[in-house]
């Protein structure tokens, strides 16, 4: 038994192994030297913690990281989401082609170094509300290429950059990499405008999210009570 677990966990990390290869290859050296050059600058370094929001309406995606000397992460890059399809609302059934809001999360086996999209990492969709809601559908992606039917398609500059940032934190031990997916900014002045749209209710859930995750900086504790999301700061 013990060698059969032995065997197994070598070739786990030798598939990692090449996976990360894989991706390797597909990272160019201008972009692992230039986020090299840039994060210092934050007092940030590849591997630390990563945590990623996207807002439709904006069409852009935002890249926090955390350093080691706080608790707190901090914006390192916003992004130009150059495709995403749908429009406003939650993604709700196979085929709509439509691009999921929600809270998500990013892990190793859902990193894809042989994507025909360059890079791509699958952000879990759908997850647990959405499967108590009813929700179907799979594969839904942050990737490149900038073409996409309801994935959020960047750019391959961009995703080489986006991809290498999140690798590098799971590799270093994160669990987890968060993906916010948002409709829009959800500020106040944003839901009042918003107020009559038949999602105003669910936004209501995601601004709680928006909202903590603004004051204090820190991933979010996601559940579920009587259908809605419930959310607080990790300790």
């Amino acid at each position: 038994m013990q060698l059969k677990i032995h065997a197994k966990t070598v070739f786990c990390l030798l598939l990692l192994l090449i996976f990360s290869a894989q991706a390797a290859n597909r990272i160019s050296k201008s972009t692992r030297e230039k986020l090299q050059r840039e994060l210092p600058i934050l007092q940030l370094s590849v591997g630390n913690p990563v945590l990623i929001r996207t807002f439709k309406q904006e069409s852009r995606l935002e890249l926090w990281i955390k350093p080691k000397s706080s608790d707190q992460y901090r914006l390192f890059r916003t992004y130009p989401i150059c495709y995403y399809s749908g429009g406003l609302g939650p993604k709700r059934r196979t085929g709509d082609k439509i691009t999921p809001e929600g809270f998500y999360n990013i892990r190793q086996r859902d990193l894809n170094p042989y994507s025909r999209f360059h890079l791509s990492m699958d952000i879990g969709y759908p997850n647990a509300y959405d499967r108590l809601h009813g929700r179907t559908g799979s594969l839904l992606m942050i990737h490149g290429a900038c073409d996409a039917v309801g994935c959020f398609a960047m750019n391959n500059a961009q995703i080489e950059e986006i991809y290498y940032l999140v690798e590098q934190a799971l590799k270093n031990g994160q669990a987890a990499v968060q993906v916010h997916a948002f409709p829009f900014h959800l500020t106040a002045d944003n839901m009042k405008k918003y107020q009559q749209h038949k999602w105003f209710g669910f936004w209501a859930q995601l601004q709680a999210g928006y909202d903590v995750f603004n004051d204090t900086r820190r991933p979010l504790q996601i559940g579920i009570d009587n259908g809605h999301y419930t959310v607080s700061a990790s300790p």
